[in-house]
């Protein structure tokens, strides 16, 4: 009995460690927003969408056994996760943003401007505040279906307006756009139907009194300074990703014995491996190291491509395909040093 009741408690324990993400509450209540989102779109969005979002995100770790990898690792390699993971890591990370730049129009302790940093940084990229609010208006009006608009701090250190679909955002790897997030308007339908029906521009235009520019330009200043933005910028080497593309299809398929997408492809991945050699390395990586294996990656898919053109026997095939594998995974350990 007390065995059975020890391995209940265990089970119940593990579980609640399993459970790392959690629902972060709102700065105000739900009726505080009215002058731009109604109570009950709020209480909707907030209470069934995003702890949805948190109940599969933590249903979808534990099965991929990702326990303890934060949000941001989550997001960083979305292309390596599973759907659901993408899914509901972007979901989560997304309206935790969105709650946090919102507040009430009658909340006066909330800056109703940025910062005199971020002032000039507006300036700078985009010319002036109501520049930037059209471009980020058209952004949101123009994304298919569901999706983002996003205010993003580059690599570089530049601001730039971009969207996304679903719930992905630009910390993924799948991003056109990379960088960090320090605003995000959501342009699914939940969130604003029950008041704007089918008229996202009234949504848009409501949406942008409730912005705190305050909270807005402290995200903008910790992003400066963010190591995450270095990461980021470590891995925003779109010759590599899309490399990284066509080696995961060839290979995950070559481990379950299906050869087929490696003797059709070889040719393709060659060619993206002499793209990948010439292309530019990302600054905070650019070392011999990285050069030398790329010059490797390089010949051994030559090799392989070779192979393939000779109509090898599968035993070699696998074995030249590793190789490319196991270089591959010195140049990924490289960008993640």
């Amino acid at each position: 009995m007390k065995g059975i009741i020890y391995l209940i408690f265990f089970s119940i324990s593990w579980a609640t460690f399993a459970q790392d993400f959690t629902l972060p509450e709102l700065r105000f209540k739900y009726d505080a927003y009215e002058q731009g989102i109604d109570a009950k779109t709020m209480e909707i969005h907030h209470s069934k969408h995003h702890r949805g979002y948190v109940r599969k995100l933590n249903k979808a770790v534990s099965e991929s056994k990702l326990q303890g990898k934060s949000l941001e690792d989550l997001l960083m390699y979305a292309s390596d996760r599973t759907s659901a993971v993408r899914n509901n890591s972007g979901g989560h990370y997304n309206h935790t943003l969105f709650w946090e730049i919102l507040t009430p129009t009658t909340d006066k302790s909330a800056p109703g401007v940025p910062s005199k940093s971020l002032q000039n940084a507006i300036s700078k990229n985009f010319g002036s505040i109501d520049v930037l609010r059209k471009q980020l208006s058209v952004a949101a009006a123009k994304r298919f279906g569901s999706g983002w608009a996003w205010l993003v701090v580059t690599p570089n250190k530049e601001l730039v307006v971009s969207s996304s679909p679903n719930q992905d955002n630009p910390i993924m790897d799948v991003s056109d756009v990379r960088g960090l997030p320090i605003l995000g308007i959501d342009v699914w339908e939940h969130a604003y139907y029950l008041r704007y029906q089918n008229k996202r521009g009234d949504y848009l235009s409501a949406i942008w009194s409730l912005l705190d520019w305050g909270v807005v330009s402290e995200k903008y200043a910790a992003a400066l300074n963010s190591p995450l933005l270095t990461k980021i910028e470590k891995e925003n080497w779109p010759e590599k990703n899309t490399f990284h593309k066509v080696l995961a299809q060839i290979f995950n398929s070559a481990e379950n014995g299906d050869l087929k997408p490696l003797r059709n492809m070889s040719g393709a991945l060659y060619a993206q491996a002499i793209l990948l050699q010439d292309s530019d390395v990302p600054k905070p990586i650019l070392k011999p190291e990285v050069s030398l294996s790329l010059v490797r990656l390089e010949k051994k898919c030559g090799v392989l491509n070779r192979l393939v053109g000779k109509n090898a026997r599968e035993k070699s095939l696998m074995k030249a395909v590793v190789a490319v594998h196991d270089i591959f995974q010195e140049v990924q350990g490289l960008c993640h040093d």
